[in-house]
C-alpha cells in the first residue's frame, strides 16, 4: 500500500474521478478483501485483476524485471529527469537488440 498512498496522495491522481490499479492475481492483492482494502483507503481507486492465465502478462513481467536490473537498481537518481533519461536510453538500446522471450 505504500506505493498506492504515494501515488493516489499526488496530482492528478489524489483528485481523478478514478484511478485504475491493474494487478496480477498475487496473494496480496488477490479477492475482496484486497479490494475493500483499496477502496476504504482511496475511493476513487478501481483495482483491476489480469486473467489468471494470461501468457502475455509473462511477457510483461520478464520486460519489467529486466527495466528493474539494469536500470532502476540501485535507485541513485537525483531527480525524474535522471530516471526519465536512464529509461529512455534503456529503451532504445533494448528495442535495437530486442528478442521474443524463451
Amino acid at each position: 500500500m505504500a506505493l498506492v498512498e504515494q501515488v493516489m496522495t499526488t496530482e492528478p491522481y489524489a483528485s481523478a474521478r478514478r484511478v485504475f490499479w491493474i494487478v496480477d492475481n498475487g496473494s496480496s492483492h488477490r479477492g475482496k478483501k484486497a479490494i475493500d482494502r483499496l477502496t476504504k483507503a482511496f475511493p476513487n481507486a478501481v483495482m483491476v485483476h489480469t486473467p489468471v492465465h494470461a501468457s502475455w502478462t509473462n511477457q510483461i513481467e520478464i520486460f519489467f524485471s529486466i527495466v528493474q536490473r539494469k536500470v532502476v537498481s540501485p535507485n541513485d537518481f537525483t531527480d525524474l529527469a535522471q530516471v526519465r533519461d536512464r529509461l529512455r536510453a534503456f529503451e532504445d538500446r533494448y528495442n535495437t537488440a530486442a528478442q521474443p522471450f524463451q
